[in-house]
């Protein structure tokens, strides 16, 4: 097959795949569909304060695995709800951010600064067109990069990288997270080792289980959807319980602010705002491919890009239309870029990113890193079909947001006012559910609740929960990269020292969290932020 086969066989896997019924004998692709609830769905949770898209991602993926089981045609229908709502889930963090003056999504904070004074001045539907024109190009800008680096990095590493190479690699990944992510590396670290010291319990190569303490309990391992839900999921139920326990207090209603004027997005008024969006989400992409640093920085990167840019009436801050474009452009622009790391590299740099991997790692038949762009003209290669079909679910969810997602995410500015006491108690039941739903065990229900205490202290200690569930996720990747380095390099104690690409990503590691270490100021809001 050549390479436009492959990228046709991967639309024809999303549009002619498995259907869901059909219109007037014309079949209807159940991965469109999904995509599309997905999308939809994402842009209600993301105007949802106190929920979000790794809420959804979190509770749905295992009961769409029980639904659709473990064959290769689950792939694609679920990889394209977690799309979906990904991508909604950003667009709908702007609603309340602008409407209320709070934001749905931790990256949609910036958002509050010019959005809410344009809504205060009467122009909340120019704020919200505004947002969506911004939103929707980063997007789609980020989604092409991603669709034109992430085969080239991936056939890069492919060639040039052995064992030992990508050991290092995947040590510097984590050291960059554990450095780059919350206020402390130290803590980073501390979060980056715990995960890869629970993740050895009960696994290996061998047959003989570790650290299982001769229990049947621990002897097969902490299963990994139901920690790493404990931890994201469980451990922020748990610290809105306190904070609700704590306030205990209803909150009154949020006026609404009648709107008057011209609140349409004239085709002039949108060529204006294209320099900071153009600006903006090559800054988000660039900070998006970095593994772990998030949204909420590539948002203030891109809100100060365009405060120097910007020389109008209006300054940033007092409700100008470009503030809002510059941090809608930068935040959504994260998204598809994160992607790059884990489809070519197999290291998720984001919690969307985490249960991408997890559901192909759950159900098999696709595995995210240099592999899946192995390209052979003499056998086809499965999993760069999906890729290609992955592809085509990010451009058919960019089509909903440019068509309906902007008319969509004013409808929902309602969900701003369903109050935090009535929500959480509906999350914390729908976590526990779709465990067991997943493993049909109370024992999972157990480690669910024992990794949310373990998120609850970590946020209590303000120690970040991305590296935890990173290292968690890819400690079984660097086992196998350093045992068959080891094997390779027959039994060399400085096997990893062998080979100069090595020594430099090792290096590296050290020089980032020494770095990182250096003047690094406390700030309480990005130990808690886990997107």
């Amino acid at each position: 097959m050549g390479v436009f086969e492959y990228v046709w066989a991967g639309v024809m896997a999303v549009f002619a795949g498995p259907e869901a019924f059909a219109i007037f004998g014309v079949g209807i692709s159940i991965t469109l569909l999904m995509v599309a609830f997905g999308f939809f769905l994402g842009i209600v949770i993301g105007a949802t304060p106190g929920l979000g898209g790794p809420f959804v991602m979190a509770v749905s993926l295992p009961v769409l695995i029980s639904i659709f089981g473990f064959t290769p045609d689950a792939l694609l229908p679920i990889m394209g709800f977690l799309v979906g709502v990904m991508k909604g889930a950003t667009v709908g963090g702007s609603v309340p951010a602008i409407l209320f003056n709070t934001p749905g999504t931790p990256d949609a904070l910036m958002t509050t600064l010019d959005g809410y004074p344009m809504t205060k001045k009467g122009q909340a539907g120019k704020a919200l067109r505004t947002a969506h024109f911004a939103s929707a190009s980063g997007d789609t800008f980020s989604d092409l990069v991603l669709f034109t680096t992430a085969p080239f990095l991936a056939i890069l590493v492919e060639g040039y990288l052995g064992f030992a190479e990508k050991a290092a690699l995947i040590i510097l990944s984590l050291s960059f997270v554990a450095a780059v992510v919350g206020a402390s590396p130290m803590k980073g670290l501390i979060a980056a080792f715990l995960g890869l010291l629970i993740a050895s319990v009960g696994t290996g190569e061998d047959l003989y289980p570790r650290m299982s303490m001769g229990t049947d309990f621990l002897a097969n391992g902490v299963p990994l959807i139901t920690a790493v839900l404990g931890v994201l999921i469980m451990g922020e139920v748990f610290s809105s319980f306190e904070q609700m326990w704590r306030d205990r207090r209803t909150e009154a209603a949020t006026a609404e602010i009648p709107q008057s004027g011209d609140n349409s997005l004239s085709f002039r008024e949108r060529r204006k705002l294209m320099p900071f969006i153009g600006v903006s989400a090559v800054v988000g992409t660039v900070i998006g491919a970095l593994p772990g640093i998030g949204s909420t920085l590539a948002a203030t990167l891109g809100y100060a890009t365009g405060q120097k840019m910007h020389k109008g009436p209006v300054n940033f801050g007092e409700g100008t239309p470009e503030g809002v474009a510059a941090t809608e452009a930068a935040n959504s622009s994260v998204s598809g870029a994160n992607l790059i790391p884990v489809l070519s590299l197999g290291i998720p740099g984001n919690v969307g990113a985490v249960f991408l991997i997890l559901a192909a790692e759950s159900i098999g038949g696709f595995n995210p890193g240099p592999s899946v762009f192995r390209f052979t003209t003499t056998e086809v290669n499965p999993e760069l079909v999906i890729a290609f079909g992955l592809f085509t679910t990010m451009m058919f969810a960019n089509i909903l947001n440019w068509t309906f997602g902007g008319q969509f995410m004013r409808w929902v500015g309602i969900m701003v006012k369903i109050p935090k006491p009535a929500l959480m108690p509906i999350v914390f039941l729908l976590t526990i559910t779709a465990v067991y739903v997943q493993e049909t065990s109370m024992l999972s229900v157990y480690f669910l609740l024992g990794f949310g205490l373990l998120g609850y202290v970590m946020r209590k200690i303000r120690m970040p929960i991305l590296p935890f569930v990173i290292s968690f996720i890819l400690a079984g990747n660097l086992e196998t990269a350093l045992r068959q380095a080891f094997a390779v390099s027959k039994a060399d104690p400085l096997f990893l020292f062998r080979s100069p690409l090595s020594v430099v990503f090792l290096a590296l590691s050290i020089i980032v969290v020494i770095f990182f270490s250096r003047g690094k100021k406390s700030d309480p809001k990005m130990t808690s932020e886990v997107s």
